[in-house]
């Protein structure tokens, strides 16, 4: 999953693009669940649709009823061509906002239930133990979620001087509202610029200049959305959601910058030497 590493007890010393790969947007073109159930019928019994790909996995999920026939589709084209062999040709599901894995590639059958399928990526994955001792099952959605990916792990900041910090954002709950970068490990934070246009559970770029001087900090960012649902630090969802889980790994990401310049990945300011960075004189 997107992040998951983020779960591990120390933090992934991996490249921003390995750690939080896993994940991408594209334009899509296709017919909406909506009018092919409506053509066939809907029988109003039905709470649930499964759908199965002809993959040798033979892959299916469930999916509720209602967002079947809010917005999800069967997707023909992909950024302006038609679905590549590799993506799901000639046909996928799409389903936007929700975890990609109900995304089914060559798709190939649509049946309506009044209960879920509870396929084995149903229930010995994608279902979460949490520290209550009940499990998370049917986490659809993927929230607000930013990272810093300039700079991040693994770069070098070669001296001290002015600097434009760049990253995404995303939801699967709506458009970005705003995005805040902190310099000083969250003591003070500046609301980033966003490059239009910001689009309906879309990647969205922000961008910020920041004067760096020369001292150990750490950068975060932070990210709200439509709904006014703001990115959680790490130890919030942590404690929420324990360390059972493997998906939906949203937490606020840290970059470390040492006195070298040399950029890693920290949980928090325990792990390295305190910052002394204020965000007051290091804006530009």
């Amino acid at each position: 999953g997107n992040s998951n590493a983020g779960w591990n007890s120390q933090p992934s010393m991996a490249e921003a693009g390995y750690f939080n790969g896993m994940v991408s947007c594209s334009e899509w073109t296709g017919v909406a669940l909506s009018v092919l159930l409506e053509e066939v019928g809907l029988d109003k019994k039905a709470k649930w649709l499964i759908a199965e790909g002809a993959d040798a996995f033979a892959m299916q999920v469930s999916i509720p009823i209602k967002k079947a026939l809010d917005d999800a589709f069967l997707g023909l084209y992909q950024n302006g061509e038609r679905i590549r062999p590799e993506n799901g040709y000639p046909v996928r599901l799409v389903v936007p906002g929700w975890e990609g894995v109900l995304n089914v590639k060559w798709l190939h059958r649509i049946k309506l239930s009044n209960r879920p399928v509870m396929a084995r990526n149903e229930t010995s994955r994608y279902t979460e133990l949490q520290p209550s001792g009940k499990a998370r099952m049917f986490t659809f959605a993927m929230e607000a979620k930013s990272l810093i990916t300039s700079p991040s792990a693994h770069m070098l900041l070669k001296q001290s001087g002015l600097y434009q910090i760049t990253g995404l954002a995303w939801s699967g709950n709506g458009k970005i509202r705003k995005v805040e970068v902190s310099a000083d490990d969250g003591n003070s934070w500046a609301e980033a610029e966003l490059q239009e246009p910001v689009l309906d559970r879309a990647f969205t770029r922000f961008r910020i200049p920041w004067h760096w001087n020369g001292k150990p900090t750490i950068l975060k960012s932070r990210a709200t959305d439509e709904t006014g649902y703001v990115q959680p630090e790490r130890q919030e969802l942590v404690k929420e959601r324990g360390r059972q889980g493997f998906f939906h790994y949203n937490a606020i990401i840290n970059w470390h910058i040492d006195s070298d310049g040399f950029v890693s990945h920290v949980y928090d300011k325990d792990a390295t030497k305190k910052t002394n960075s204020n965000i007051d004189s290091d804006w530009d």
